[in-house]
């Protein structure tokens, strides 16, 4: 059992303790509140430094907050070129845009060093990126990654840093062009226990920042992505007809990625890893393992038939121009979700992948839904709906693909991996040819960062939980005084548990954690 304590608990708490004291002590202490009409002044003066501290840490962060300063020259002034490259002797002027500084030793060039979050995203566990070094010379091979800055507090407080360092060590000699060609490698990602999401992020950004220099640059005989010169598609918004689940899982709206208890046995068995061979899945090898489906509902047609009229006009408030939305509905005995989502707000078991851009779900793009309303659909466990963000300028007319994740404990602090593939491509009947508009409007620069738009989606909820926040600091503050009413301690201590329960709990979807706590703190 969990027991959920607030300030008014303790309110209780302190209350109930005075009254086990004699009956003379307490109403002695009574008429001497009464009587100054406020705490005593030992309290009064921890609770003036206390607000006090608080306005100092608030400022703090919010002075943090505004270093928006460019982190590449930074990084790059202390940066000693052996420690890219060994052999080199200098690095040469900064060029291309996202940057890059090319590598030298004398006139020799070794091959370029970068950054991984000028060119992918890499939002960690924290919610702030992780930055990190990558050098790859010109046969587009990685031969160094840095870890130079990040704010992941599992690493801060509880894994040493140097763990992760040797696991970035590992990239030393991955070939990018055989990698991004497809071909498989001896590649596995080395994630431990309490830090997976951590490791998962930098895993992908080494990666796709990697195969996004080596393209602009020519690395390893790898050329640009060529720009379709042919006709572009679109979503046809006229089509919004619905169909029951057989029609759209037999004309590929929905596809399906199955896996029984023998097939993915099997799969481990292949890697030859005694210790995950050892944690085999026990019971009938037919038995599903997982049967995942998935849909791009901001498609009318299907959005309408998988979500139901009023879920998909609700879906469509929250698309911004141009945003994408899909549909995962999962049955067996592993889930596509699992529970990191739930401590770090990040879906660390699945991420979709389209060209060179890999997406993973953080919470807040993310709804959980109760059942798939087209006509003839099973019952599913796991039923959920993500949206894409705007900024990775996914398309859905073009083919992208579902990459699962399923691990195996190998030790206590250690996993081993296994990825499953489901391939998606939107039928040609939800689409047309793109029709370019050349109005002003449509040329008008949309400069809003995202979190500006967030915050402006969610100017209720920031408001009541505002409100709540300092009722719960006056009540922090002020304690004393409210211990000596016990009616009004339990009304307020109930009326709270209740708004977090139901409020910040069931309506919002948000979790107090002490990770949560560290992550302001280290932004």
């Amino acid at each position: 059992m969990c027991w959920i304590y607030t300030p008014v608990d303790f309110c209780a708490m302190k209350y109930r303790f005075t009254l086990a004291q004699s009956p003379v002590y307490l109403a002695t202490k009574k008429r001497a509140l009464k009587k100054m009409g406020a705490a005593p002044l030992r309290h009064r003066h921890h609770s003036i430094f206390s607000f006090l501290m608080l306005i100092v840490l608030l400022m703090a962060s919010t002075i943090s907050l505004a270093d928006n300063a460019p982190l590449w020259p930074r990084f790059l002034a202390d940066l000693n070129p052996q420690a890219v490259f060994p052999g080199a002797d200098r690095l040469g002027d900064i060029e291309g845009s996202p940057p890059v500084a090319p590598v030298f030793k004398g006139d020799e060039q070794f091959g370029y060093v970068f950054v991984n979050s000028d060119y992918v995203n890499s939002t960690g566990y924290s919610g702030k990126p992780i930055h990190m070094m990558i050098s790859v010379d010109m046969k587009s091979i990685i031969r160094k990654v840095l870890l130079v800055e990040h704010h992941e507090p599992i690493v801060s407080i509880g894994i040493p840093e140097k763990r992760i360092v040797s696991i970035l060590d590992k990239y030393t000699g991955l070939n990018l062009s055989v990698f991004a060609s497809g071909i498989e490698q001896d590649h596995q990602m080395d994630a431990m226990s309490g830090a997976t999401v951590t490791v998962m992020v930098m895993d992908d950004t080494i990666i796709h920042s990697g195969i996004k220099v080596a393209r602009a640059y020519g690395l390893g005989g790898l050329k640009p992505e060529k720009r379709k010169s042919g006709p572009s598609y679109e979503l046809k918004k006229d089509f919004d007809t619905v169909q029951d689940w057989i029609s759209l899982i037999s004309d590929g709206s929905v596809r399906r990625l199955k896996i029984t208890l023998g097939q993915i046995n099997q799969a481990f068995e292949a890697t030859n890893n005694i210790p995950a061979i050892d944690q085999a899945e026990e019971g009938d090898p037919s038995e599903v393992f997982i049967e995942l489906y998935a849909g791009l509902v901001s498609a009318p047609s299907i959005g309408r038939s998988l979500l139901g009229e009023a879920e998909y006009k609700n879906l469509l408030k929250r698309l911004e121009p141009g945003q994408q939305a899909i549909l995962l509905a999962g049955n067996g005995r592993y889930s596509f979700k699992g529970s990191g989502y739930v401590r770090g707000g990040i879906f660390d078991r699945f991420q979709i992948i389209q060209g060179d851009t890999s997406i993973r779900f953080h919470d807040r793009f993310h709804q959980r839904l109760r059942r798939i309303a087209a006509d003839g659909t099973s019952k599913f466990v796991d039923v959920d709906l993500f949206r894409i963000p705007t900024d990775l300028n996914f398309d859905p007319a073009l083919p992208w693909h579902l990459e699962l994740l399923v691990s195996r404990f190998t030790s206590a602090t250690k996993k081993a991996f296994l990825t499953f593939d489901m391939n998606y491509e939107l039928p040609k009947k939800y689409l047309q040819l793109k029709s370019v508009d050349t109005s002003n409007e449509a040329l008008a620069p949309t400069d809003t960062p995202l979190w500006q738009k967030m915050w402006c989606v969610k100017l209720f909820e920031i408001f009541m939980l505002s409100l709540i926040l300092i009722a719960l600091t006056i009540v922090f503050f002020f304690q004393n005084e409210l211990a000596i009413h016990p009616k009004l301690t339990d009304r307020i201590r109930i009326g709270f548990l209740v708004v977090t329960l139901f409020g910040i709990g069931f309506y919002a979807n948000a979790q107090l954690s002490v990770v949560n706590i560290l992550t302001v703190f280290n932004a």
